[in-house]
């Protein structure tokens, strides 16, 4: 028998020669991103999350107990004297007609202020994405422009203004208020939104005759709703927690209810069954619409940021 015979097998000679891959070791960026998926992440979110509404719970228990409980005892002392608790700091609320009063002058504020962004600035953000017009680009590098002028800058003017044509301290004045200084971002949100519907949708809905109205109303709209839902909780939050605007335009008849709230802080022990359930109730309100809307509040939230 031959040496050829009795020799093995004979490597390849690229097989031999080939190099074994060696996996590179993870950065430490990786790491870090795979240890945020893991449980420990999510752990320390509940606990941050829990420390985050202790103080709404301390606001709710709080109002649920009478003055002389709150001078002399912490609200977690519930937990161990449940008898504590009572409704009777609510009823001295509802009493209170100048509370009740600012609840309703907030929401003749609010709601209106809200309607007016949404609406104006849903035509206006339609007009600037799919409409022809002289100026558009530079109209609407105005309208960004706007975005950094601060409210602080044009208190003065404007109330200056309202005075002159006779509706300072009014309600209506603080709605125009907002309603002038909340149309920038809602067209600027809106307007992105628009341009990214498909351009061949539209163009069907116009070769089958709709006009302008019925292809904002049938079409855009429709497709549109979590931007502006989006825009409307936005809206809604920032008019209903104003305090600035509202201690300059409106007077004790037009007051809301940030406003009331802060001429009650006289003494606090006197008047703390009137302040705890006061600002509960002007928390609550909006959390309620908030949560309402959850849903399309997270879809459309960044759905006009970029284009």
């Amino acid at each position: 028998m031959s040496a050829d015979a009795t020799a093995g097998p004979v490597m390849p000679l690229d097989t031999a020669e080939r190099p074994v891959a060696v996996r590179p070791k993870d950065s430490l960026g990786t790491r870090l991103a795979a240890l945020a998926g893991g449980g420990v992440v999510r752990v320390v979110l509940l606990v941050v999350g829990l420390f985050w509404l202790l103080p709404t719970v301390g606001l709710l228990l709080s109002s649920l107990r009478t003055p002389g409980d709150i001078s002399t005892s912490g609200w977690w002392k519930v937990f161990t004297s449940p008898s504590q608790l009572t409704v009777t700091n609510y009823r001295t609320l509802l009493d209170n007609h100048a509370i009740t009063d600012s609840l309703v002058n907030t929401a003749l504020i609010t709601v209106p202020t809200t309607l007016l962004v949404v609406v104006i600035g849903s035509l206006a953000g339609y007009a600037f994405a799919w409409m022809d017009f002289p100026g558009r680009d530079w109209w609407f590098i105005a309208v960004v422009a706007m975005l950094v002028v601060p409210v602080q800058v044009a208190l003065i003017p404007v109330a200056k203004l309202f005075g002159d044509i006779g509706i300072f301290g009014d309600i209506s004045g603080v709605v125009l208020f907002h309603t002038a200084f909340g149309l920038p971002f809602a067209i600027f949100l809106l307007r992105n939104f628009f341009a990214e519907i498909p351009r061949e949708l539209l163009e069907a809905a116009r070769l089958d005759g709709a006009g302008e109205l019925r292809l904002f109303l049938r079409v855009v709209m429709p497709l549109g709703g979590p931007a502006i839902a989006s825009l409307g909780i936005f809206q809604f939050l920032w008019v209903w927690n104003d305090m600035l605007v509202a201690l300059i335009f409106a007077n004790s008849g037009s007051q809301p209810i940030t406003v009331a709230l802060q001429q009650q802080v006289r003494q606090f022990g006197n008047n703390i069954d009137i302040l705890a359930p006061g600002a509960f109730v002007s928390m609550v309100i909006p959390l309620a619409v908030f949560f309402a809307f959850q849903r399309q509040f997270v879809s459309g939230v960044m759905a006009g940021a970029v284009k």
